[in-house]
């Protein structure tokens, strides 16, 4: 279990599962082009170039408010384009339990997006009804994000299969959340609490947020997916073939990569492998992570 502290802020990494791969997700990150960046060894990348990444949520133990983002792929979810995720059974919620975060623990539940790893701790399987995981918390969902993935059976821009499995994922993830009143869209800036605020990140999705965490002159970023490896700070112009829009993804990631270059800020990627977090610094023309081990 990792963990960090910013100012009053405690941050801890619950670890899903890990994988690599995602040859056709990010298909300019081959190996030829990515073994030559010596800092992604051993970590990001395998001895023969495939990228790893982990799913995993991260709770926001703050002051005066509880809050888990991102909420990974779940148990018994159907997931067949995916079989690796599909009908998942993890002890997610036990380990969540057992570090002292029970899940009636929680104020908010805070949605980075609303793609099916993300989202899938939302509800959990009593008997054969989708309930309400974090029963006590307010989901935050950008609305622009909601309004898309709740009607894209209509946009042609979506590819049919992701369009398929964002309806599946509305019927068992979002729509039971929504029927029990827990659901509160927001625009892309809102302001969580005293030490939390979202940012707008778009690109990979229309509503993309990351999570900005300020206490006593400290911050932290969490990514999201408007970064999935860190092989795309080398390489930023990479984007995921799945992003909503590309050419704005690409922009986002030089926007944000510029901005955090050579500062304190710790960057947390919300799929990036141990040790997961680091800050961005700049490396000719372009940027490197500098992590501990």
């Amino acid at each position: 279990m990792r963990q960090w502290t910013i100012g009053d802020v405690t941050i801890t990494k619950f670890e899903e599962l890990t994988f690599e791969g995602l040859d056709d997700f990010l298909p300019d990150a081959t190996p030829d082009k990515v073994l030559p960046i010596e800092w992604l060894k051993p970590h990001f990348i395998t001895p023969e170039g495939a990228l790893k990444f982990s799913i995993h949520a991260l709770v926001v133990d703050a002051p005066d408010c509880r809050i888990i983002v991102d909420t990974c792929v779940g148990n018994d979810k159907p997931r067949e384009f995916f079989p690796d995720w599909h009908m998942l059974q993890t002890n997610f919620l036990e380990k969540l339990e057992s570090a002292g975060y029970p899940a009636d623990s929680f104020d908010v539940v805070l949605c980075t997006h609303l793609h099916l790893d993300h989202v899938g701790w939302n509800t959990m399987l009593v008997g054969d009804k989708w309930v309400p995981t974090f029963p006590n918390a307010r989901h935050l969902i950008e609305k622009t994000e909601f309004d898309l993935v709740a009607g894209d059976q209509d946009d042609d821009g979506i590819a049919e299969w992701l369009r398929d499995m964002n309806k599946t994922v509305m019927e068992d993830s979002i729509t039971p959340i929504v029927e029990a009143g827990l659901v509160e869209l927001v625009s892309n800036d809102k302001q969580v609490c005293d030490e939390v605020r979202l940012i707008p990140t778009p690109g990979h999705t229309i509503g993309h947020v990351s999570v900005e965490i300020a206490s006593k002159g400290e911050k932290a970023l969490i990514t999201g997916d408007f970064v999935h490896n860190p092989c795309q700070l080398a390489h930023p112009e990479w984007a995921i073939s799945t992003d909503y829009d590309q050419t704005q993804s690409t922009q986002t990631r030089f926007t944000q990569f510029s901005a955090l270059a050579d500062t304190p800020v710790l960057v947390i990627g919300t799929h990036w492998p141990e040790p997961t977090a680091g800050q961005v610094v700049s490396d000719g023309d372009t940027w490197r992570l500098d992590y501990e081990n």
